[in-house]
């Protein structure tokens, strides 16, 4: 959340328009939540823009599909219009995965990956490039191909704190 710091009384202030979408964040998301219970799919973010537009990036541990984003998409439509939150109707809703290119951000994304080649950027910005073999709550190991055929697989261990970004590889 951005926020801007008033020199003259030393203290940080919010603006209400971030305040307000915070809330209505959090709002969104304890309306979403009960939608989800009993299913494998999760919430990855949540994001508000000023026009009303309120996107809901979604995953499931077994595929997030068309099928499931459209019917979620229709619960949490009629939850928000029952909240009134919106007068008249004033707001648009995508329900959608974070897309192929959006890093990962959650341990669940990094383990239901596992198996799959990533790129990792670390704090410092040096990539690493492997197959993901293994995810902890504190790491992640990659498997890294050596530069020359002839040298053994590299396994690297990277903690998650030291993490900038892991971006899946698509392969064609």
């Amino acid at each position: 959340m951005q926020r801007i710091l008033n020199k003259r009384e030393g203290t940080l202030v919010v603006p209400s328009f971030i305040e307000s979408m915070s809330d209505t964040i959090e709002k969104v998301y304890a309306l979403l939540e009960p939608l989800l219970d009993g299913t494998d799919i999760f919430i990855v973010s949540i994001k508000i823009k000023p026009t009303n537009n309120i996107k809901v990036f979604l995953d499931a541990d077994g595929g997030f599909s068309i099928d499931k984003a459209t019917k979620i998409n229709k619960q949490l439509y009629a939850a928000l219009d029952a909240e009134g939150m919106y007068p008249d109707g004033d707001f648009s809703l995508e329900v959608s995965s974070p897309g192929v290119d959006e890093p990962l951000t959650q341990n669940r994304q990094y383990k239901k990956n596992i198996g799959r080649k990533v790129t990792v950027t670390d704090n410092s910005d040096k990539e690493t490039t492997g197959v993901l073999t293994a995810v902890t709550d504190e790491n992640i190991t990659l498997e890294v191909k050596p530069k020359k055929a002839k040298d053994e697989v590299i396994i690297v261990e990277i903690p998650l704190t030291e993490i900038k970004t892991t971006v899946v590889q698509i392969i064609f």
